[in-house]
């Protein structure tokens, strides 16, 4: 019988952590409406200004599994805080940028600092509350909330701080949140041990530039064709580079990913499915966006606005009924069932019109998803962390986030091209754009019923009855 004893401060450091994935997340998505007002002021050339986004992208999602690496090697919380001094450092640098490779860097500083923070943070809240499974569950519930509450928060406040301040407040807002957790954390975040290992600078190196490559290729190839040379060319050194990885970790004493991980209970086949989930859910939220404003003639602010009420009942959903739900019937069937909610609200809201309303094409189909994501997230994360032993919960943490990431960047990618194909270019036609739209949310659907299908006869029975604390092998 375990005789571990559950931090008092657990709930208080629960709360520091949902700042820090609601902090990520929103960094990702508060610039977009800044962007032409960067553009204006920095001098950007129309070609470069994405990169404002892609070296955030690049560099959180290239160095993913080397943070959960450190993360497991020197301490959750040392790496947790580091990670918020490069985060908060970073953000300072990106507003008061004046030229357009300084913010450049500095997004991608801000990259490195979230890469650091994302898997630290899921390994300190599996630390404190993996004593409980029920508690657990309540937890990754408020943790999980911050996710969707930050990517709406960041087009809702990048409309009002653009509008009303400056676009350097879009970065500035994250001081006071940095400078807060960082004051606090050292007194309510576990310490965490560290163990001895070395880091496998070789191994880290060639993940993290396979990594890259591939969201390179990935986030690039809508624009500069699928077929191109820049892209064929990406996409293949970051699959070599992949297999020049593999090759390494195979021969290495302390490898950076020891491939004997992979053999754990479920955590493959849930790595899969939270990559499916990524790639069907930010498609939807991104065409969901353009169909306010491109179609239904919504201003940046009242777009923003309109998603809210997705996103408050996913935070109503995931912190009051997701953790019990999970407690009573176990991750696998909340997590089938959650993807099948979320590919039917797919399914309605691929029947938008061109002379449609926020009520009668948007609300409905966009509650349904919330509902269905709501169910379906913290079991997806759950059962990928589930199989890991103790001195592995930062690379799993690291994995999980990274697979998440990458099948966010492909799915987007892919339906941005199935879009385009299906009249999403033609801007200022408004039925074009729908069709384009529409085509997008149905292979977003399709994504979400193939994770559904991959969850139901890949994830083992023995997730379908709620574990003792004796059970689950999150720490030690």
């Amino acid at each position: 019988m375990s005789t571990y004893t559950p931090s008092p401060t657990r709930w208080r450091a629960l709360a520091v952590l949902a700042a820090a994935q609601f902090l990520i997340i929103m960094d990702t998505s508060i610039i977009g409406v800044a962007l032409p007002d960067m553009q204006q002021s920095l001098g950007f050339k129309p070609d470069a200004l994405s990169w404002v986004f892609n070296a955030y992208v690049i560099a959180f999602g290239g160095l993913l599994l080397v943070g959960g690496k450190l993360s497991d090697i020197f301490g959750a919380r040392r790496i947790f805080t580091v990670g918020f001094w490069i985060l908060t450092g970073a953000s300072l640098a990106a507003g008061l940028a004046r030229t357009p490779t300084f913010e450049i860097v500095a997004r991608a500083a801000q990259g490195v600092g979230a890469a650091l923070i994302a898997p630290s943070a899921l390994t300190l809240v599996m630390t404190l509350f993996g004593h409980d499974h029920r508690e657990l569950a309540k937890a990754m519930a408020f943790y999980g909330a911050a996710a969707p509450a930050g990517g709406t928060a960041g087009v809702f406040l990048g409309g009002v701080l653009t509008e009303w301040l400056d676009w350097p407040w879009v970065f500035y807002v994250n001081l006071p949140v940095g400078i807060a957790v960082l004051a606090v954390a050292g007194r309510l975040l576990p310490g965490g041990a560290r163990r001895p290992g070395k880091v496998d600078v070789v191994g880290g190196l060639t993940i993290t530039a396979s990594l890259s490559l591939g969201v390179l290729a990935i986030v690039r190839a809508p624009e500069l064709g699928w077929a191109s040379v820049e892209t064929l060319v990406s996409a293949a050194a970051a699959l070599g580079l992949f297999g020049l990885f593999l090759g390494i970790q195979a021969g290495r004493r302390e490898p950076l990913l020891p491939l004997s991980i992979f053999r754990r209970p479920d955590l493959a086949s849930a790595n899969v499915v939270m990559a499916l989930l990524g790639a069907a859910w930010v498609p939807m939220w991104f065409f969901l966006n353009l169909y306010l404003q491109q179609v239904l003639n919504f201003g940046p602010f009242a777009a923003g606005s309109s998603l809210l009420p997705m996103t408050v009942l996913m935070m109503i959903v995931m912190v009051v009924a997701t953790g019990p739900l999970v407690g009573r019937f176990g991750t696998k069937p909340m997590l089938v069932s959650g993807l099948v909610v979320l590919a039917v609200g797919l399914g309605t809201l691929a029947f938008v019109s061109a002379n449609g309303s926020f009520v009668g094409d948007v609300l409905v189909g966009s509650l349904i998803a919330a509902f269905g994501m709501s169910l379906a997230y913290i079991p997806a994360i759950m059962t990928a962390m589930s199989g890991a032993a103790a001195g592995d919960a930062g690379l799993a943490s690291g994995i999980v986030n990274s697979t998440y990431q990458i099948g966010s960047a492909l799915g987007l990618a892919v339906m941005t091209a199935v879009a385009s194909s299906a009249g999403a270019d033609q801007l200022g036609d408004a039925s074009a754009l729908t069709d384009g739209y529409s085509a997008a949310f149905v292979g977003a659907g399709l994504i979400a019923v193939i994770a559904a299908v991959v969850a139901f006869t890949t994830i083992g029975r023995r997730n379908v009855e709620p574990s003792t604390h004796d059970e689950l092998t999150l720490v030690g």
